[in-house]
């Protein structure tokens, strides 16, 4: 497994070692020990699973204080957009964006700390998208901010008259009234 800095402290892509052979392939997704050799200390909690068709934006959300999570998103099927914003008070990234296409082909996965919103835009036909998190949601603290922010300025690689929203996405705040953390 290969844990791979991004442009944005504590964001990490990981990419698995893939083992094939004529009948398919095996990878591990998840192996607590080798991320703790890397310095990543995360007590995942609980998996989470969506399937969504092309043009679906989910996001960008997050959870507020003492319910924050961090997050470790993968593609089960499909392909995405994957986005994690940085909204750390002081940190010199604060409002950054990673940006990373995930797919059942490639197998990458996304880590994402604490304080960061995430959203993804489903780029194929379809995609299932799974994910692990290190605190139980809790809907008193969720937040979100809206996906075409212009301070955040994201490509989703979605024509904007494609974008599907859920009625919550397409209210919520941009970045500069957000109260995030």
């Amino acid at each position: 497994m290969k844990i791979i800095e991004t442009a944005i402290k504590d964001v990490f892509i990981i990419e698995p070692q893939i083992f094939r052979d004529n009948r398919g392939y095996f990878f591990e997704s998840w192996n607590q020990a080798e991320f703790a050799k890397a310095g990543l200390n995360y007590n995942f909690i609980q998996d989470n699973q969506s399937q969504s068709v092309y043009g679906t934006v989910r996001g960008l959300h997050f959870q507020k204080g003492e319910h924050s999570q961090a997050k470790l998103v993968r593609v089960l099927q499909g392909t995405v957009l994957d986005i994690a914003v940085d909204l750390r008070p002081k940190s010199p990234t604060f409002g950054r964006h990673v940006a990373i296409e995930l797919s059942a082909e490639n197998n990458l996965q996304l880590l994402i700390p604490r304080q960061f919103a995430h959203g993804f835009a489903v780029l194929s036909p379809t995609a299932t998208f799974a994910y692990k998190c290190d605190n139980i949601y809790n809907k008193a603290s969720e937040g979100g901010i809206r996906f075409d922010d212009p301070e955040i300025n994201i490509d989703w690689k979605i024509k904007k008259e494609d974008v599907i929203l859920s009625e919550k996405d397409k209210v919520l705040p941009f970045l500069k009234d957000c109260s995030c953390f």
